[in-house]
């Protein structure tokens, strides 16, 4: 790994040290959006096999150095930039805009009754979704980098010093804390906790992925994702920095400079299988496949039951390209230039392509409606494209 410039990781309201360094997200060898990073593969012609449509698009705030992502509730979408402004939109069309009255770092989580949304000094904002008033608001330990998770029991909330909050849906109210012992050097990461089943899911630097007791915060389960290996600190990073994937009784994660891997909720946590492939994007589950990006750019299609390979698309290489979703037997992908790929699901071989705005898409790709993928891209563009 070359070029790495190591960053302190800032305790929030302060410039103290909390003891630990991260990798920042601007260091080539993790974050592939970095201007000094690989030349991007030059994309080759194909002739599209299915018809792309741009059904609505619109402007939202920039993200500046944080990643934003949409949030879609029924045919309601909830989208933020670090402006601080968020905007509610159906079909389209604008329902409501508001300010926050201060910068945001991350967002926007949301329900049917409440949205939410992290600032760089740790707070966490609540506002109605049913016309933008606030709610409630409360504090977490550092900056808020990923998008809070919410949901019936709660609102999860993960800071940059890797700890889990759950807050009270109604009031805000913190019902609990969960932290670990943090390793001395991390990424700095957007990985969101996710509600699953009776607990909160994270993932965590040296590649643990925990299951946390809902009602306390309790960890009930902890998978060993990958080990840290290496003779340098650096080389010993192995950090789940994307959010993982659940569907049914299978749970999968990725790590950087690790390993992927999948385990049994249904038999304690069992691992199911493992291989090494490295990601600080994340993965996708359908029915009979998992998706996953390597740090490369390069599109895996794996066997969810065994992790055997079944394809791989490496004509994305070096595109600084996202996570993977699934939608209608395809496999959609976001690059730096803003740039919509649509693979086969069956052999990754290209589809169709669209064009945004020119800007890097780093936040996760959003399903909207039965056959529509939603992006938000970091130039500020909502758009809502759909595959015929």
């Amino acid at each position: 790994m070359k070029n790495l410039r190591l960053l302190p990781l800032l305790a929030a309201g302060s410039l103290a040290l909390s003891g630990c360094t991260t990798i920042s997200n601007a260091v080539d060898a993790i974050n592939p959006f970095s201007s000094s990073a690989p030349k991007m593969t030059p994309l080759q012609p194909f002739t599209a096999a299915v018809d792309l449509k741009t059904v609505w698009n619109a402007g939202v705030g920039k993200a500046g150095d944080y990643v934003f992502q949409p949030a879609v509730v029924g045919d309601a979408v909830y989208a933020a930039g670090q402006d601080g402004v968020i905007r509610k939109f159906v079909d389209g069309k604008q329902v409501w805009k508001i300010d926050a009255g201060q910068p945001l770092s991350a967002g926007v989580g949301a329900n049917e009754r409440l949205l939410a949304v992290g600032t760089a000094k740790g707070d966490v904002l609540t506002f109605a979704t049913s016309d933008g008033k606030p709610i409630w608001r409360a504090k977490v330990s550092s900056e808020v980098l990923s998008v809070p998770a919410v949901g019936d029991e709660g609102v999860a909330v993960r800071s940059g010093d890797n700890r889990i909050f759950l807050f009270d849906i109604n009031d805000g109210g913190r019902k609990w804390l969960y932290q670990r012992p943090i390793s001395s050097l991390s990424i700095r990461g957007a990985g969101a906790p996710i509600f699953a089943d009776r607990y909160v899911f994270a993932g965590f630097p040296g590649g643990k992925l925990i299951a946390l007791a809902l009602n306390n915060g309790a960890p009930v389960w902890e998978g060993t994702v990958s080990q840290p290996k290496g003779a340098t600190e650096v080389d010993r990073v192995a950090d789940i920095v994307a959010s993982p994937a659940v569907d049914g009784r299978q749970i999968c994660a990725v790590a950087f400079q690790g390993r992927i891997a999948c385990f049994d909720l249904g038999q304690g946590g069992a691992m199911i299988w493992s291989r090494d492939l490295s990601s600080a994007t994340g993965l996708a589950l359908d029915g009979r496949y998992l998706f996953v990006t390597d740090e490369k750019g390069v599109v895996y299609g794996l066997d969810r039951l065994s992790g055997s390979g079944l394809w791989k698309q490496d004509k994305l290489k070096n595109r600084r390209v996202g996570a993977p979703i699934v939608r209608r037997g395809q496999v959609i992908v976001a690059d730096g230039e803003g740039i919509i790929h649509f693979l086969s699901r069956e052999d990754g071989s290209f589809l169709a392509r669209q064009k945004t705005d020119g800007s890097a898409v780093k936040a996760p790709l959003q399903a909207l409606g039965s056959s529509s993928v939603l992006v938000q891209t970091s130039g500020g563009t909502v758009a809502a494209i759909e595959s015929q």
